[in-house]
């Protein structure tokens, strides 16, 4: 069985759960070809990792208008009839106004020259990361190519627009939706008909365990490590703030910022206006195996996002058995329990932020004990190896294997009682 997964942009720094997912599936026995929307620039490649999966996987842009051509007019010529539905679907699905319809256009020819791909190279099944315009994309390719697909939901972004984006179409039409958690299947629900709700299975991105080395806590900490994308919607504003009020009781407190992004700039600016040249370091991109050697001299990992699905930076740390302090906002509660393996803060509260912090810092038995128990959640359902041997049995047209406690491992008992009752068919 060989499959296609498919983003906008792949390998990227920030998408390792994607390169991860990738590699694990492959060692399950599955032939996985890789394809994006661009080639990401130097600056992703921080590591061999990402120059494996950038040299093996096939970009659709930049492409000559030739090609362009040639692949639309084979899929004509192969069956006019899925041609036509497909133009069909690309027109029920584009945006509202000109600037949707033009938007659209570009993801229809896209998804032409991908779809020839997919037949080209015998694919089998279609299955889409980042659901958005990547996931339009993807749609149209598989019913171009009349091949079946999946995507994996990971919020929160498309949750923001989901009519934009046709969230409801892409569930209506998939074999099986992926939903990194709990909270992310509930936002789905919303939008898929209740036939559907069975094809929404929770599968968690995941880390290896085994390649973190955790950490041994004793004393007084001083070291914090955000690693993530520099954006606003971060929270890091809201961190520099508190590290304010930390440095009044912990003058010796710094933080490691691993990352870059749109706002570093910004970021950097505020840094300097509130003199904390001598405690925060940006550092930058950095590879997989040098974020975990930097969870090695960490004491306190710190993630003040605004908008997170189910943060792969926290299953690091927590692999780590660094504690974390994260905000209490969408799936991060099932995957961090307060006041056991971290501390959930609201977001944007910088007191609560910074007295959070304290807590642990000033405490390293606390800290053993968070992180001995973040780690145990990590290898409980959080394990890549876990994770991804349910995701096969997805594609190979079985049940998802129920690894996590919170999740039940039949089906929802309120869709059971509306089968009986209102007679709705199985799937």
């Amino acid at each position: 069985m060989r499959i296609a997964y498919f983003t906008g942009m792949y390998p990227r720094a920030t998408d390792t759960f994607i390169q991860r997912e990738v590699v694990a599936l492959r060692e399950h026995g599955l032939d996985i070809s890789t394809f994006a929307v661009r080639r990401p620039g130097d600056e992703h490649i921080v590591g061999q990792e990402q120059q494996r999966e950038r040299d093996r996987t096939f970009y659709i842009l930049p492409t000559h208008f030739i090609s362009l051509v040639l692949a639309h007019w084979a899929l004509l010529i192969r069956s006019p009839q899925r041609y036509w539905q497909a133009v069909q679907l690309a027109w029920k699905t584009a945006q509202p106004g000109w600037r949707g319809g033009l938007y659209q256009l570009f993801y229809f020819v896209e998804a032409g020259i991908l779809a020839k791909q997919l037949h080209d190279q015998q694919i089998s099944h279609l299955h889409n990361h980042i659901a958005d315009s990547a996931g339009t994309v993807a749609m149209l390719a598989a019913a171009l190519a009349g091949l079946p697909f999946s995507f994996t939901l990971h919020g929160p972004y498309i949750f923001f627009e989901p009519y934009r984006w046709r969230l409801d179409e892409k569930i209506r039409r998939s074999q099986f939706v992926c939903c990194i958690s709990h909270f992310c299947r509930s936002q789905a629900m919303i939008f898929a008909p209740l036939e559907k709700w069975q094809d929404l299975h929770i599968v968690h991105c995941g880390v290896d365990p085994a390649l973190f080395q955790p950490v041994m806590h004793q004393g007084q900490g001083r070291r914090l490590l955000f690693t993530g994308r520099l954006a606003t919607v971060k929270g890091l504003p809201i961190l520099f703030e508190s590290l304010g009020l930390l440095k009044r009781s912990l003058p010796s407190v710094v933080l490691t910022v691993i990352g870059d992004g749109s706002d570093r700039a910004l970021l950097e600016e505020q840094v300097r206006q509130q003199e904390l040249e001598e405690t925060v370091e940006f550092v930058g991109y950095r590879s997989q195996a040098e974020v975990r050697t930097y969870l090695q001299a960490t004491d306190v990992f710190v993630l003040p996002s605004f908008a997170e699905g189910v943060p792969v930076v926290l299953m690091e740390a927590m692999a780590a058995a660094v504690p974390v302090v994260a905000t209490q906002i969408a799936g991060i509660a099932e995957l961090v329990a307060d006041g056991k393996s971290g501390y959930l803060v609201p977001p944007g509260d910088a007191l609560a932020l910074a007295t959070a912090i304290d807590a642990l810092l000033q405490d390293g038995e606390r800290r053993s004990q968070f992180g001995q128990v973040g780690r145990a959640r990590v290898e409980q359902a959080f394990n890549i190896h876990q994770e991804t041997k349910r995701l096969y049995h997805l594609f190979m047209g079985g049940a998802a294997i129920a690894t996590d406690p919170l999740e039940p491992s039949v089906k929802p008992v309120a869709l059971k009682a509306l089968e009986s009752v209102c007679s709705i068919p199985s799937k």
